[in-house]
């Protein structure tokens, strides 16, 4: 059973982190090289170019981050059957995901290649960026099988304990997107195809090592037997893994209309937008990886119904997003300034970026426990909820843009980020305590607080 780890034996303070901070360094480095991209984009080409890019960011996430929940979804199975040692049916389910992830990839990359252009104009994208945003984006869609393809292998690694390998994955990948992103801008100058060509052979690369680690899992080992369909199997998987999808393109619809708006205001705000985003996204990693450790946390201990670890390791993670908040949320706040500088030249721009960080620096602990509560009920595989409160962001989002920006203008992003964090965090964190509350009652769990921080295996409850 190499490179899987029982998340459902010994201390959890110790497992979590163990688990935690390989995910984390692979979250950030990720996040790095999204940062040289820009970075490298914006004073290689200018803020038109960044603007370019940035527009695409919404529109990529509504895709991208379907294919995202996807894997997450299949992936609470895989950990819930790793939790019961119930291997056969592990393997069953590995064979569905594989044969369900290549259809998927199919529709997702031929719809947005053929509706990019008819959404960039909906998106009032103006003809200054429009040329670099459909070629950014059809090099970027033309590449999904390789986004995929990492995004599910490395899913069903997490579930499975493993958080090493998609950080070697992503150390090689990094270091080969800068290098080509410098080669192709500075070099060959190819413009923001450049950009996106970097994008899409890096990740190709990291799902290379992450498939070639699941390969060498014995465990993993497929039987004639197992390839046989199962019918009721991909329905429970399309049942779990739909949900989360559509939540994260739902709220990406969200984003896409807050995209409409500040595309309205002009290019200026626009390439504003993008660098404050991109701050946005990268400050929420570290809590965003604290989710991503208790969805595999609690998926291995809901399969084997160790409903106290569960709630043990959730207070650990929130005390990690705590911690990032403090750290993270203080540069947003105290320093937006200089961090609009890191990526746009224009007087202008900066001014604008520098009304959104603090409001979204102030606020982010929202968020930070939001990721931890929404994860925790994914991990227990109720994805229902999840989703429901991608709708509560997205109406929350529209609302609060259309009924502000005429009066607070561009700050009426910043607004809109938060009340949208603040509804979608109500709501998950009252789910989380009445569903766990309710599946422990069911489970019949007599496990006392004391044991689940023992460093011995605490017995399955029959």
């Amino acid at each position: 059973m190499k490179a899987a780890t029982d998340l459902t034996q010994g201390s959890i303070v110790k497992v979590i982190l163990r688990f935690y901070f390989p995910m984390l360094a692979t979250a950030m480095l990720q996040q790095f090289y999204s940062f040289a991209d820009t970075v490298i984009v914006g004073k290689g080409l200018g803020d038109n170019a960044l603007a370019a890019v940035g527009n695409m960011s919404s529109l990529c996430f509504l895709i991208v981050g379907f294919s995202l929940g996807l894997a997450n979804g299949f992936s609470v199975l895989v950990a819930q059957h790793f939790g019961e040692k119930d291997y056969p049916q592990l393997r069953r389910t590995l064979v569905a995901i594989i044969r369900l992830a290549v259809v998927l990839t199919a529709l997702l990359t031929a719809t947005s290649i053929t509706r990019l252009r008819m959404v960039l104009v909906l998106l009032q994208t103006d003809e200054v960026i429009m040329h670099d945003s459909l070629l950014y984006g059809w090099i970027i869609f033309g590449g999904l099988p390789a986004t995929i393809a990492y995004n599910m292998s490395a899913g069903i690694l997490r579930s499975l304990g493993d958080s090493r390998t998609p950080l070697h994955a992503i150390v090689l990948s990094s270091v080969l997107n800068i290098l080509l992103d410098i080669l192709f801008i500075f070099v060959l100058h190819t413009g923001v195809g450049g950009a996106a060509a970097a994008t899409i052979l890096s990740q190709l690369v990291s799902a290379a090592v992450c498939l070639q680690k699941l390969m060498k899992l014995d465990f993993l080992k497929i039987q004639p037997e197992e390839r046989v369909t199962d019918v009721m199997l991909y329905l429970r998987l399309l049942k779990n893994g739909i949900p989360m999808a559509l939540m994260n393109s739902i709220t990406a619809v969200g984003c896409m209309v807050v995209q409409y708006y500040v595309n309205g205001l002009g290019v200026a705000f626009t390439s504003a937008y993008s660098a404050c985003s991109k701050y946005d996204t990268m400050f929420m990693q570290p809590a965003c990886t604290a989710g991503y450790t208790i969805s595999a946390f609690t998926g291995q201990n809901y399969g084997a119904r160790k409903f106290d670890r569960i709630r043990e390791g959730l207070r650990v993670c929130l005390y990690i997003a705590g911690i990032s908040y403090l750290l993270l949320g203080s540069l947003m706040f105290f320093l937006p300034g200089m961090l609009a500088k890191l990526f746009l030249h224009g007087e202008e721009q900066i001014s604008y970026a520098v009304q959104f960080l603090p409001i979204c620096g102030c606020m982010l602990f929202t968020v930070d426990m939001l990721f931890v509560y929404r994860s925790a009920v994914q991990g227990m595989g109720f994805p229902l909820v999840p989703m429901i409160s991608g709708i509560l962001e997205m109406a929350l989002r529209v609302g609060a843009i259309m009924l502000l920006i005429g009066d607070l203008g561009f700050r009426a992003t910043a607004f809109a980020e938060v009340f949208a964090w603040c509804g979608a965090l109500s709501l998950n964190t009252a789910a989380f305590y009445c569903i766990y509350m309710r599946e422990r009652r069911k489970a019949g769990c007599d496990i006392t607080t004391a044991n689940t921080n023992s460093l011995y295996p605490i017995p399955k409850t029959p």
